[in-house]
């Protein structure tokens, strides 16, 4: 994975993007009534609770309240495990996932996926397509992929950088992976893959599509992360929750 993320950021700094960050910062408090903890777990949740800091409350308040609005807004679902002829490995807690295929007797394909990484914002037609009055903007987020495709252990592997938009997919980079040997701190991963030759770029985007990297797995992997999204914001919630109320 560290290989992947050293991959994606050279490639990264040729999209126009924005870095999207998520988060929610939250004072910490120490709460002073450790001398009645005895005491505290003999009475009623609610009695517990009120004996509590009023700025630890008014936290407990404001998360309790945070997660039922996520719930009930869009509750997230059980992800999905299998698209097309590709496994999905989701990583419960982290910011990326792992897809699994083989392509033919002797492929073996790996997609290495992050979550949302960044955005661009793109200029929107008003409701009458008029060309003349771009009057609102709208927001690309993107996803990056390091796609292996391997022959076996004794061979070396070639790999792709791509960025998954919500509607497509686009190839950035293509370079050998060479197993068993140290990896220079700064290698040459090839040409920008827009540089090269329009039949060699066709040719790259047909083999990538004959093994299942498609726009279709682009528009699956951004309803995929948005769910993985929103279900790791949750738990966070939740795990800060049960923190402030030890």
């Amino acid at each position: 994975m560290a290989r992947f993320i050293g991959a994606v950021r050279r490639a990264i700094h040729l999209l126009p993007s924005k870095t999207l960050s998520y988060g929610l910062l939250l004072p910490s408090f120490q709460s002073h009534n450790a001398t009645l903890k005895f005491r505290f777990q003999t009475r009623p949740y609610s009695s517990y609770e009120i004996l509590k800091s009023p700025f630890d409350s008014n936290v407990l308040r404001i998360l309790r309240n945070e997660i039922e609005y996520l719930l009930e807004d869009g509750p997230p679902t059980e992800p999905a495990r299998k698209f097309n002829s590709f496994t999905v490995e989701d990583h419960p807690g982290q910011q990326w996932v792992t897809m699994r295929s083989k392509f033919g007797e002797k492929e073996d394909i790996k997609i290495d996926v992050t979550m949302f990484d960044g955005c661009i914002f793109v200029p929107k037609l008003d409701d009458e397509c008029n060309e003349n009055a771009l009057t609102r903007e709208e927001l690309r987020p993107h996803i990056s992929l390091l796609v292996d495709i391997s022959k076996g252990e004794d061979f070396d592997m070639l790999e792709f950088v791509c960025s998954a938009w919500p509607d497509c997919l686009e190839i950035q980079k293509v370079f050998i992976y060479r197993r068993g040997r140290l990896l220079l701190p700064r290698p040459w991963l090839g040409p920008s893959f827009k540089s090269l030759d329009d039949k060699l770029q066709n040719a790259l985007r047909e083999f990538l599509e004959a093994r299942g990297v498609t726009d279709e797995l682009s528009v699956f992997l951004h309803e995929y992360m948005m769910n993985k999204d929103r279900t790791e914001l949750i738990q966070w919630l939740r795990n800060v929750r049960s923190f402030v109320e030890k």
